[in-house]
């Protein structure tokens, strides 16, 4: 295969080189715009101009499951008065196309609106895919998304028939070589003009052929379509939904990796896990931000000094590629990929298994800040430390989030959740005591299992009123009756698995408890979703629980 692929590598078109042109930095004398690094400048318009409509149409549809509402969930969600509204985040997991699938059929059940009222969203991993396909595609229903179903404005679906984490993904080697050999060519003007190159950049370039613009099922393997080179993270700030803040902030969570011990091959030589410790990067519409302190522009990422500005290195795929780089800690299942970028490439000092990125807060900060003295960033998945819902970014008290929705699909027993990522969450906050705050959870798996946590939406700091109130929805088990659908660990999917899909994970997010059975849908759930939403304000404002609030946070709330 490998040397079919070389073979192959005077033959490519003169209009694929458009595509490695796209995908190249450039310099230039450009300024270097400031701005706010919690992005407090989007968020704070939402809040003034979106908001209070989102909230009202929110309510509609609360009100439309007929459950008889307290009168302080219609002050509250009715009001105009932006210090008075509530505001909440949502953080999906990781797990390759399993975090990506998700169901938009919530208007039955009364939750349809929330997502539109929340000014942030975050992914990781298989969640980035999801977060920024959403985003770049002007936020369409994720059925409309998956399937190209009314997507209109040279927006394109999802190319799911693909497997986006393989190396080859026909079953025609001819048609693998010439893949691999243009993915090679579209990495090689970035090469050529001086940056490092590793399998990220592979992976990124697949990951534009997935879900960028542009790249359909009949034009998957044309080595004369761009495939999303040149689409830059940026670029979100140009669409309709976002310009008009009809969608959340997407927020792309990753993690650094630089200060391991690796071996010769590039892959860690010392244990395969990232510390809690380590520094979390977050990738934004508008910036970079490291450890919560330090901020760029991310218009001109790759620019580390004042004197030249670099610009086209946020490559939206790259990025994307970069959280989804579970490699670094399986280095075993990429040899072939890192063999080819040896051969394409001569970098005898790259590590070749982590997203390279130039340093921008090259010596700033202090001594907590471990890769303060790096000249390359070094990015993995943000999955790595073991914290692959990534809530991290929304526990931020300057963004003063009410409430969470932290969505857990990941594989820790039979391919289920088992609260470990959560609880890896809990314990890294508990580092950060004066960035984060974390309510109480339980601090061991057994007892996520035992009590059915993972099996049913779960209320976390309804007596801490000083944390955020965490709505965990984990994806813990089939519902009562159903078979194992959302357990799948298959790369690449049919239609008729992707609708299974949609259907079971809207029937987990959804089916609450009704006296206490666990898979027996809970008429009231999109009323006791919204309880949780105005929560926090209703503390406030010095107003009890009552009605169907006091029941559903009874029924909810872990004690």
């Amino acid at each position: 295969m490998l040397f079919t692929l070389l073979a192959l590598a005077g033959t490519v078109s003169a209009t694929a080189l458009t595509a490695a042109q796209g995908y190249t930095p450039t310099t230039g004398a450009q300024p270097r715009k400031r701005l706010d690094p919690l992005s407090r400048r989007g968020i704070d318009a939402k809040r003034q101009i979106v908001l209070p409509s989102a909230f009202r149409s929110y309510l509609d549809t609360v009100v439309r499951a007929q459950v008889q509402l307290p009168a302080y969930m219609y002050d509250i969600l009715w009001s105009e008065d932006p210090t008075q509204m509530t505001t909440d985040g949502i953080a999906t997991s990781g797990e390759a196309y399993r975090a990506a699938m998700r169901n938009g059929s919530s208007v039955a059940v009364g939750t349809c609106g929330l997502l539109q009222a929340t000014p942030s969203i975050a992914g990781l991993s298989g969640g980035s895919w999801l977060v920024y396909s959403l985003a770049q595609s002007n936020f369409p229903e994720v059925q409309d998304l998956v399937f190209g179903e009314n997507v209109t404005g040279g927006y394109s679906r999802w190319n799911t028939e693909y497997g986006t984490l393989t190396l080859y993904p026909s079953t025609n080697d001819t048609i693998n070589a010439e893949y691999m050999n243009q993915t090679v060519v579209d990495i090689t003007g970035k090469y050529n003009a001086g940056w490092p190159v590793s399998i990220v950049d592979l992976l990124g370039r697949s990951m534009g052929r997935h879900f960028l613009n542009g790249t359909t099922k009949t034009n998957f393997f044309d080595n004369d379509t761009v495939h999303g080179a040149g689409v830059l993270f940026s670029d979100l700030q140009n669409v309709p939904t976002f310009v008009s803040r009809q969608q959340p902030l997407p927020i792309v969570v990753a993690d650094g990796w630089s200060k391991y011990p690796y071996g010769p091959d590039g892959g860690e030589a010392q244990g395969s896990q990232v510390p809690p410790t380590n520094i979390i990067y977050e990738f934004n519409a508008y910036g970079v931000i490291r450890q919560l302190v330090a901020f760029t522009p991310i218009q001109y990422l790759g620019t580390t000094n004042e004197s030249v500005c670099v610009t086209n290195f946020e490559q939206a795929a790259f990025i994307i590629g970069s959280s989804s780089d579970y490699y670094a800690a399986s280095n075993s299942s990429v040899c072939s990929w890192i063999t080819l970028v040896n051969e394409s490439f001569t970098q005898p000092d790259v590590q070749l298994d982590v997203a390279l990125y130039p340093n921008p807060f090259q010596g700033a900060g202090n001594g907590s800040f471990t890769e303060i003295n790096e000249t390359y960033l070094s990015i993995v998945d943000g999955g790595n430390d073991g914290e692959a819902i990534p809530i991290q970014p929304l526990l931020v008290k300057a963004r003063k989030v009410d409430t969470l929705i932290a969505i857990d699909v990941n594989a820790e027993a039979n391919d289920y959740a088992a609260g470990g990522d959560f609880i890896a969450s809990a314990t890294r906050a508990a580092l950060f005591p004066d960035a984060y705050t974390f309510p109480p959870i339980p601090l061991n798996t057994s007892t996520f299992i035992a009590k059915n946590l993972t099996r049913r939406p779960t209320f976390f700091g309804c007596d801490t009123p000083e944390t955020p109130l965490i709505v965990y929805i984990a994806n813990g088990g089939p519902p009562a009756g159903q078979p194992a659908v959302t357990n799948t660990s298959d790369d690449t999917w049919t239609p008729q698995l992707i609708e299974a899909f949609l259907d079971q994970t809207f029937d987990v997010a959804t089916q609450g408890i009704t006296n206490g059975t666990v898979g027996a849908r809970d008429t009231e759930w999109g009323s006791c979703v919204a309880c949780a939403v105005v929560d926090r304000e209703r503390y406030r404002q010095g107003i009890a629980r009552s009605g169907v609030c006091e029941t559903c946070l009874a029924r909810y709330c872990w004690s």
